[in-house]
């Protein structure tokens, strides 16, 4: 089983409303999100998927949060911006864009700060 990898980043602010905390202030942040999937085994070409397509899937999809407010962006708008529910809404958007592809998404992980992040697979 092969495991790969892709990292793509993008800046936005956010703020949580019922945290009582600094953070439930408007705050900005540079998100690095890693996008993990498997793959049983390789092509006639020795890869187990293209790198490229995977961070074309990935940059399309953080397009819609670079340089926004993520309090105000579907479907974050609906929920508290965590970065758990900006995971699992980042693996809910690639997941069918990898549907049919030799590879299954594991996970996806959303770090705000170089020190803290969250990994979601459902």
């Amino acid at each position: 089983m092969y495991q790969l990898f892709v990292e793509e980043h993008f800046d936005a602010a956010h703020y949580l409303p019922d945290y009582h905390g600094k953070c439930e202030n408007l705050h900005g942040h540079r998100f690095k999100v890693v996008a993990r999937v498997e793959a049983p085994g390789l092509d006639e070409t020795g890869l187990a998927y293209d790198f490229a397509g995977l961070k074309r899937h990935l940059r399309e999809i953080l397009s819609q949060f670079d340089h926004t407010c993520l309090n105000d962006v579907a479907p974050l708008d609906k929920t508290v911006p965590s970065s758990e529910n900006i995971a699992a809404t980042i693996y809910d958007a690639l997941q069918p864009r990898l549907s049919g592809s030799p590879v299954t998404l594991v996970s996806v992980e959303v770090w705000e700060s170089p020190t803290a992040g969250v990994s979601y697979s459902p």
